[in-house]
């Protein structure tokens, strides 16, 4: 195992002893990071998805910044603006918070369609276009953004084509009681000593080494038939299961694929194999692909959801 793969391993541990119950939760993040993607988190109140997101970034020789999303925040309030300075005589621009490398998008549902256009060229070109200047936001850049489901009053959709800037939209649920327990002695400082132990922090190259060295991982051509079987049946359903075709108004994008197979490699890294099996696919393809397709009025009415859609699409479409 490399040096920097034991980095890794050692960050997810690490990060397991501090957001108990969360283990899905935490490999997803890392694989979004090590993908150089950006991840939508979405859970109830209270299941750690800031805490997350926070003690990642403090594991991480990065700069780390938090948005919280008001219905009353601008574009300026993220991106920056130009500023006049008397002293010289000009407009000089100052940055906003966006300029980071770990970006906390904290209830991202909560701001206007103006702040989520200005988010999606960051998230999309990797910069920022202000008085007609482009700045370039750094090579490690991930934005992190969390959404409660349970609240409605003052949000607002994100849009289809945000959605799709997402590399992964991860959705958690409520811990059981075992892990409850743990999170009250957690909480109560009751816990082992080693779990309580800080740890030595990775730094942008690290990631960096990290991300050439998962290139490296194989992907055999049946395998590869199968990703793209699965994306190509959200398309065409119906050539798996005519009431299908009645619940998909629109099947994932090109982007998707590339997605899926960046992600599914990062899983099968992170597995310790150098090598892609269904299995890695299937363990990412729902966070993946759920933001990707777009329901029907129909499946809606129903209660039909994507991911019903996917675990459909899983069963119907043959094995390599």
């Amino acid at each position: 195992m490399s040096e920097v793969k034991n980095k890794i391993i050692a960050l997810q541990h690490y990060l397991e002893t501090k957001i108990l119950g969360q283990e899905d939760l935490v490999k997803k993040l890392l694989i979004t990071l090590l993908a150089d993607g950006h991840a939508l988190v979405e859970g109830a109140p209270g299941l750690a998805k800031t805490k997350a997101i926070k003690t990642l970034s403090d594991c991480i020789s990065a700069k780390y910044n938090r948005i919280q999303f008001t219905p009353d925040l601008l574009p300026s309030d993220v991106t920056g603006s130009e500023i006049y300075v008397a002293a010289k005589g000009e407009f000089e621009f100052r940055k906003g918070p966006i300029f980071a490398n770990l970006i906390l998008a904290d209830e991202i549902n909560r701001a206007p369609a103006k702040v989520q256009s200005a988010l999606l060229e960051a998230m999309a070109e990797r910069q920022v276009s202000i008085g007609g200047k482009r700045y370039i936001l750094p090579e490690l850049f991930m934005v992190m953004a969390t959404q409660n489901p349970i609240e409605h009053e003052g949000t607002y959709n994100l849009p289809e084509a945000q959605l799709d800037r997402f590399l992964m939209y991860i959705k958690i649920n409520q811990p059981d009681a075992v892990t409850e327990k743990k999170i009250l002695h957690l909480v109560r400082g009751e816990a082992a000593k080693e779990q309580q132990e800080s740890f030595h922090r990775i730094t942008i190259e690290d990631i960096l080494a990290a991300r050439k060295e998962v290139l490296s991982v194989h992907t055999s051509d049946s395998v590869e038939e199968y990703m793209v079987q699965l994306i190509m049946a959200t398309r065409h359903p119906e050539k798996y299961n005519s009431k299908l075709q009645g619940y998909v108004l629109f099947g994932a994008s090109p982007r998707a694929t590339i997605a899926l197979d960046r992600c599914a490699r990062i899983n099968a890294w992170l597995s310790g194999r150098d090598f892609v099996t269904p299995e890695d696919i299937q363990s990412v393809v729902y966070d993946v692909l759920r933001h990707r397709i777009i329901l029907s009025f129909e499946a809606q009415a129903e209660g039909i959801t994507t991911d019903e859609i996917i675990s459909n699409l899983i069963s119907m479409v043959p094995l390599p």
